[in-house]
């Protein structure tokens, strides 16, 4: 069963916002069994939204829109609706009152722009919105269905959670689709390839493998569909187990919830011991990650940006001479860093990073791109250089996931 979502917004489409909406849907969609054939964004334009869904009825079973329901001249999607399916529009009562009430909770006066939202195609079904005054729309033909639903994102999940994936499940006899995510670091995505090629070709025919790499670490997401989900879960864990001795050294847990921080966190609370960081060119964004798991002061400690010299100096008591003799972009400086923000906070381990991100050089000699990471443990410190090029996120990114990598391997080596 395919669905395609089209949103709907000249905001979208002028970068103003963002289009969360169809990543959660698609989600949505996909824990019921609905595969998403297609996402496309258009344009506030009567023939830009007719000429969208007659493709996307060509392309899928199920079509939703979002976006364009809202009272005002510009949210033309119900009138287009209504030319499409060859609808009148008709007051509904039921709606009208809901949104009486809701402005009346409010304290705010009820206008005739306000009614005109309980204006509907009479060949829709009203999905009533519990959380807004633009009614959802559903319209069935020719075995198809489509969905038009309001762009507000509390509103559209609130309307997809009570009565789209209801509906859907029990129009139609649905697959299982289970998506498995095995996370791994520190090898690039053409060396994993090779090192699991063997194994890649003999997957089941009903479980698909796609390499999502980003800075510094790999995604392998396994997704298998069918009838049967303890088969479908058994071939999964089957065929994970099987990766262990092809690339276990680099994989650093199962699924998106698993992220390497929250592997981290995982072994530091097993062990009793905590975490601090102090972070230069990575501006926060190591604190930030390692913030973002529930339960993180449980051996996060805490964490300093020290961006200038002046603070390495101060907070850190980094040696002016140090800094003098090597540079603030040095591993000696990075040592330094790393040893003074665990003695600081009394921890057990500490990262510390600093870099030149760019675009310019600074006060240093080092070239754009090049950082230095450095991991005190209760046995030492270390650091290592590093070569991460451009833009300047990238750099963040990748000295971010690196750290991450170094942190993990010293934890475990520690065991």
């Amino acid at each position: 069963m395919n669905a395609e979502i089209i949103t709907i917004g000249d905001e979208i489409l002028i970068g103003q916002i963002t289009d969360t909406n169809s990543k959660w849907i698609a989600e949505e969609l996909n824990k019921i069994g609905v595969s998403v054939y297609q996402i496309t964004s258009i344009q506030d334009d009567r023939l830009h939204i007719l000429k969208a869904l007659k493709e996307a009825q060509s392309n899928a079973n199920i079509v939703i829109l979002t976006g364009g329901l809202g009272p005002t001249k510009d949210d033309i999607t119900k009138h287009t609706l209504a030319t499409y399916f060859d609808s009148d529009l008709k007051l509904n009562e039921e709606i009208e009152k809901h949104i009486k009430e809701l402005f009346a909770k409010m304290n705010y006066p009820f206008t005739e722009v306000n009614q005109q939202q309980a204006l509907l195609p009479i060949k829709c079904i009203p999905l009533k919105n519990n959380y807004g005054t633009a009614s959802g729309m559903w319209f069935e033909e020719n075995q198809k269905v489509v969905i038009s639903l309001p762009g507000v994102p509390n509103e559209m999940k609130g309307l997809i959670k009570e009565q789209v994936l209801p509906k859907l499940q029990q129009k139609y006899t649905l697959p299982f689709i289970i998506h498995k995510t095995v996370l791994t670091y520190g090898m690039g995505e053409s060396m994993v390839a090779e090192k699991i090629e063997t194994w890649e070709e003999a997957l089941p025919s009903f479980i698909k493998l796609a390499y999502l790499p980003s800075y510094g670490r790999l995604r392998l997401r396994l997704s298998a569909k069918g009838n049967d989900k303890l088969i479908l879960e058994n071939s999964l864990k089957d065929e994970i187990s099987k990766l262990d001795p092809l690339i276990g050294d680099i994989i650093v847990g199962i699924e998106d919830t698993d992220s390497i921080e929250a592997s981290i966190g995982k072994l530091l609370t097993r062990k009793k011991k905590t975490l601090a960081t102090s972070e230069s060119c990575t501006g926060g964004s190591i604190a930030t990650r390692i913030t973002s798991v529930p339960g993180a002061s449980a051996y996060f400690v805490g964490a300093i940006v020290s961006y200038t010299a002046t603070i390495k100096i101060q907070e850190l008591k980094v040696s002016k001479e140090l800094i003098e003799k090597h540079s603030v972009v040095s591993g000696e400086v990075a040592e330094a860093m790393a040893v003074g923000i665990q003695q600081k906070y009394k921890t057990d381990y500490a990262i510390a990073t600093t870099g030149n991100a760019g675009p310019t050089i600074d006060e240093t000699d080092k070239t754009v791109g090049v950082v230095f990471i450095a991991i005190a443990t209760p046995n030492g410190v270390y650091s290592k250089e590093f070569f991460y090029g451009k833009p300047r996120q990238k750099v963040i990114e990748r000295t971010t996931n690196k750290a991450f990598e170094m942190l993990r391997k010293e934890i475990l080596k520690n065991t």
